[in-house]
């Protein structure tokens, strides 16, 4: 990779990946924070700020912000996730500084009107709904509910209804200035970049944020619990979920070959057993998340309710052999697909500046292609199974939407 790590004298990081040939740049500002460093009774701040930013920032309003990216036939959007918070912009190569420029204004000068405000709340109280009637979302949340009991970073990104409708605009404007510090914010251009040139537009824009340090997020711990919601469902949607090495342990590369073995595609022992021999799923997949304390694995379906539990005990019992069983030819397919899916994400500018982010967020550093696919390559059957052994002697996680008789025992 050409990526180039720099920061700026008050802390803040910035990373430059000009890509030979490209006809765009990405740029993105990346806060390492997210829904877990939520105040209690707050849940939901972080996505509301989100929101609230692209009503009015600096000298424009809401329309004016979409209208100045727009001309120049770019794209601007953000996201929020339990530990990260994301800005983006997608630009022609004379555009970078008007990118940067107007995410700095939604981060540093937004209005936060409070009509706009409480017209905001009756948008994200949909966007909630629409969450509560997709059995796979709120199955997804539920999850991490039962995963992480009572604790920040199991609680749903979005918040709930009491919490969305009682913010104010001193909530949004703390919470920027609480934690959209030097010290957890980057700046990412790749694609049609110049170096020298993105760090003087970071300098310019974030250059006088005062240096803050912060208390470290509070460790979480994966409890392990149900979570069930019945309903009338065609369908039940489950999860079940052990604990994960944490995104930086070097443990993970093999927990990640273990779970994309067992699950991550249409030759994988779940699709194989579950879809294909005994017909109990149309959708049936394993996957693991990685944060900088701990991670998750789980297995993922849908499935008519009256096979929901034999689905969910037949899954159970596919890992558990995997743990003891998997083979070389199954890791070397597991790992060439990991391969593979990381090779064509770095094609794409977005998914680079996304790729460097997440490494710099877990490792505090640029992490390289060559880097990753060496502990990749070193994954072998045998460092496959112990890391699956590993996280199934743990506790134990379900959630499930429409499933009603689902249980964790054996």
């Amino acid at each position: 990779m050409t990526a180039a790590l720099q920061r700026l004298p008050n802390g803040m990081a910035v990373i430059a990946d000009p890509m030979p040939g490209a006809q765009s740049a990405a740029v993105g500002l990346y806060a390492a924070v997210g829904s877990r460093q939520e105040p209690t009774g707050k849940g939901g701040l972080a996505h509301m700020v989100e929101h609230m930013v692209f009503k009015g920032a600096g000298n424009r309003g809401a329309r004016a912000i979409a209208e100045a990216i727009e001309d120049v036939g770019g794209s601007l959007n953000a996201w929020t996730a339990r530990d990260q918070t994301a800005f983006h912009a997608r630009v022609l190569p004379n555009d970078v500084a008007l990118a940067v420029g107007l995410i700095a204004d939604l981060v540093r000068a937004p209005l936060f009107d409070p009509d706009e405000l409480e017209r905001e709340k009756g948008v994200i109280l949909s966007e909630l709904g629409e969450i509560l009637d997709n059995p796979e979302d709120l199955s997804g949340d539920l999850l991490f509910e039962a995963a992480f009991d009572g604790q920040p970073l199991g609680a749903p990104v979005i918040g709930r209804e009491e919490t969305i409708r009682a913010f104010d605009t001193g909530d949004l404007h703390g919470w920027l200035k609480g934690q959209f510090t030097p010290d957890r914010l980057l700046l990412v251009g790749t694609g049609a970049v110049d170096g020298d040139t993105l760090l003087r537009l970071a300098e310019q824009r974030f250059g006088d944020l005062p240096a803050a340090p912060l208390a470290a997020s509070v460790a979480a711990t994966f409890t392990g619990s149900s979570r069930r919601q019945p309903r009338r469902t065609a369908q039940a949607h489950w999860h079940v979920g052990w604990q994960a090495p944490s995104g930086a342990d070097p443990a993970m590369p093999a927990a990640s070959v273990f779970a994309q073995a067992v699950g991550g595609g249409m030759s994988s022992r779940l699709f194989q057993q579950l879809r294909e021999e005994r017909g109990l799923a149309y959708s049936i997949y394993a996957w693991t998340q990685g944060f900088a304390d701990t991670g998750i694995m789980a297995v993922s379906a849908a499935t008519d309710r009256p096979d929901a539990p034999a689905a969910l005990a037949l899954a159970r019992q596919v890992v558990a052999s995997a743990a003891e069983t998997l083979d070389e030819d199954e890791v070397a397919r597991a790992k060439a697909q990991i391969e593979a899916s990381l090779r064509m994400s770095l094609e794409r500018v977005q998914g680079r500046a996304d790729h460097h982010a997440r490494s710099f967020e877990l490792f505090g550093r640029l992490v390289g292609l060559e880097e990753s696919l060496d502990e990749l390559h070193a994954v072998d059957s045998a460092a496959a199974r112990t890391a699956g052994r590993r996280m199934l002697d743990g506790p134990v996680a379900l959630a499930a939407v429409g499933g009603g008789r689902l249980a964790l025992a054996a």
